[in-house]
């Protein structure tokens, strides 16, 4: 699942297939891991595609781009004869060591995790209990900067975005729109997540190509489009018509600043975000947002399970995975007024999740 661009930055590095096992060897998973943190190669998965668990795991369905990356999931579930287990732990990080702690006490050998960590602090333990287990994981958005992806041979891959770029396409389309000088409050997701740090250190770079630009006040809203319109609601009343402008780390929170604006009457407020959820996408169509970053959260949802997939049946050898395909940032996509109409409608292609496809979206290894 992909959106149409003409975007022409992407390097597209095709991953080297694995050769196919041969019909009569092994009928059933590897049936034990290399120990934890070993750095040893598993040997090519041997799962019939039809024993093949697959599990999608994010904060929650009420936040769009979320939403979509479970949607995501579905549709490549459904282009290999398989159904997507949903789960989603409402921010709570407890709540997903729980949950994934219970897939890991189960039937391990043929499943496949594609996993929103919540926080950077929260992915060793998941990497650790997968890895312990034999389940074929892939994490994407937030690890701790040391932890090495090819230090596993069940942590697959990671996927991630470049979140100071992101941050700072945003910031420079804000600075843009309010005429290159005012006032701006930002809004922070989740402190704890490597997406939030560099998204805010992207701003800090727009601000400094920007010196007329001046950040007001910065507040978490986690994320979430019921705090940002709290937090926006507070932010407008201390600094009132000194606000041109507001930065957001994602677009529920963009939206929940709207809301915050349309209450307090005001319309000379621009709003930037990221993720290119429908309800922003509109925005933007109409003129009362400015500007997002898509990651292109479907993709996102079909793309970890389909590495996990490919390795598990054995089509993709975990030592064919190429070093920069371990941990590496995807292609994102700045939006606007402009362009917005080529985003509106993703468009569904097979070949997006195809064994010898999976890192054509790649942007480099995250160094």
């Amino acid at each position: 699942m992909k959106f149409t661009s003409r975007h022409t930055g992407a390097r597209h590095t095709a991953a080297v297939v694995g050769v196919l096992l041969a019909a009569g060897a092994l009928t059933g998973c590897t049936e034990t891991a290399a120990g934890s943190g070993g750095g040893g190669s598993a040997e090519a998965g041997a799962c019939d595609p039809a024993d093949v668990t697959l599990v999608g795991q994010v904060r929650n369905e009420s936040n769009p781009y979320e939403a979509s990356w479970l949607d995501g999931g579905d549709a490549f579930a459904e282009q290999v004869g398989l159904t997507q287990e949903r789960l989603t732990y409402d921010g709570d990080s407890t709540r997903q060591q729980e949950q994934i702690s219970q897939l890991l006490a189960g039937d391990t050998e043929c499943l496949v995790m594609n996993i929103l960590p919540n926080g950077d602090s929260d992915t060793p333990p998941i990497v650790e209990g997968a890895q312990d287990a034999g389940a074929y994981l892939v994490t994407q958005w937030n690890k701790p900067a040391d932890l090495n992806v090819a230090d596993y041979d069940h942590w697959l891959s990671h996927i991630t975005y470049d979140g100071v770029e992101s941050g700072k396409q945003i910031g420079d389309a804000l600075a843009e729109a309010i005429g290159g000088s005012g006032g701006i409050v930002a809004l922070q997701g989740i402190l704890d997540t490597g997406a939030a740090k560099d998204r805010f250190a992207g701003l800090e770079e727009s601000l400094a190509a920007n010196p007329d630009v001046e950040l007001l006040d910065d507040q978490t809203a986690n994320f979430s489009r019921a705090e940002a319109l709290e937090v926006t609601k507070t932010l407008l009343t201390k600094h009132g018509d000194d606000v041109k402008g507001i930065w957001a780390a994602n677009d529920d929170m963009a939206l929940g600043a709207l809301e915050a604006l349309q209450q307090a009457g005001r319309d000379d407020v621009a709003v930037v975000g990221i993720d290119a959820v429908p309800d922003a996408l509109t925005a933007i169509e109409d003129g009362t947002m400015t500007a997002t970053v898509s990651s292109d959260g479907p993709w996102q949802g079909g793309i970890g399970l389909a590495i996990g997939y490919c390795v598990a049946t054995g089509e993709l050898a975990v030592e064919d995975i190429a070093g920069e395909d371990r941990a590496w940032f995807a292609e994102q996509f700045l939006i606007q007024q402009d362009n917005v109409a080529d985003f509106v409608s993703p468009v569904t292609s097979e070949d997006d999740f195809a064994c010898g496809n999976l890192f054509s979206r790649s942007q480099g290894a995250i160094s």
